[in-house]
């Protein structure tokens, strides 16, 4: 009769740690700076690799609710449309006469409530995928904003909002600061949590998870809820650094964000990735375009060379899945 033996360890292995998606990315993040040091000797001056991280981490807030998302193998492709949405009406409402500290609640609450409708609609219409529902309320948001300040910019700002965008604490840039903090408290509850593993299990096998007693509609419902949220918490570090709105900003913020996300190694099948590599990538890509804008590269060229970094990253993510 044979025995079967079930391990509770497994063996360390030096080869399958290194051999993480997240380390490849480690290494083709320092590749990226030895190549922009070398192309240009202002990039490792240290105010300036500081303050670039003020251009680019306005849209990183969205890639941490994304990840949740994209591990529930669903997707949202209207949160440019949200960031759009709740810059609107904060500057809108500002300058008719609602305090500045209000607008931004306001717009923080516009954003959280355009998420949970993104939600509402993905569990209560199965047979439309997230990629329909939010196609959908992309288009709706976005129309909202220009019917409400159609073709204008709007601005005018308290001198203390240019604060969210360009301020220091420490000689650290506060948006800085403000993506640390809120990356640790997402990784912790990815990771570290059973509302985490939840999201594991649902995005690995969603019938099971159901049939398991698991709350898939509820949890699906917090993740878009938190990602309208955090659209809202771009806006307004977005709105900050711009001094005024209108409503075609943040176009296409929705693919770069995706694009950080695919790169940091989630499984765009759901079930699988690390908060840790999205957060590497979101610096990967900042610090790319941010030296290739030292040498005066055009942001078309741009977008084909982060482009074609996307399309060999997931393909040896997909041959690294088919070994294993």
């Amino acid at each position: 009769m044979l025995q079967r033996v079930i391990l509770d360890k497994r063996d360390f292995k030096l080869k399958t740690v290194f051999f993480q998606w997240e380390w490849m990315l480690v290494l083709l993040f320092i590749l990226v700076n030895v190549m922009n040091a070398n192309l240009s000797p202002y990039y490792l001056d240290y105010d300036n690799l500081r303050d670039a991280t003020m251009g680019f981490l306005d849209k990183a807030f969205i890639v941490l609710p994304m990840v949740f998302v994209m591990i529930l193998a669903d997707i949202d492709i209207s949160v440019a449309s949200i960031v759009a949405l709740s810059s609107v009406v904060m500057a809108v409402l500002y300058n008719s006469g609602v305090p500045m500290v209000l607008a931004i609640l306001i717009s923080l609450a516009v954003g959280t409530l355009a998420g949970l409708i993104n939600g509402l609609l993905i569990v209560k219409f199965k047979e439309l995928s997230a990629v329909i529902v939010t196609l959908i309320t992309m288009i709706l948001y976005r129309g909202i904003a220009y019917i409400i300040l159609e073709d204008q910019a709007s601005g005018n700002f308290p001198a203390w909002f240019k604060f969210f965008g360009w301020g220091y604490i420490g000689g650290v840039p506060f948006i800085l600061i403000a993506f640390v903090m809120l990356a640790i408290l997402f990784g912790i509850v990815l990771h570290k949590t059973t509302f985490g593993r939840t999201v594991y299990a649902i995005g690995s096998n969603p019938t099971a998870s159901m049939f398991s007693g698991v709350q898939v509609n509820r949890v699906k419902l917090i993740v878009f809820t938190l990602t309208g949220l955090m659209s809202a918490v771009t806006a307004v570090f977005l709105t900050s650094k711009m001094g005024s709105t209108r409503p075609n900003v943040a176009n296409m913020y929705e693919l770069e964000v995706i694009a950080m996300v695919v790169l940091g190694g989630i499984s765009t099948a759901g079930g699988k990735g690390k908060m840790i590599g999205a957060i590497i990538a979101v610096f990967l890509v900042g610090l790319l375009r941010y030296g290739l804008g030292l040498i005066n590269v055009a942001a078309q060229t741009q977008l084909i060379i982060i482009g074609a970094l996307l399309i060999v990253s997931v393909l040896i993510a997909n041959l690294k899945r088919r070994k294993s």
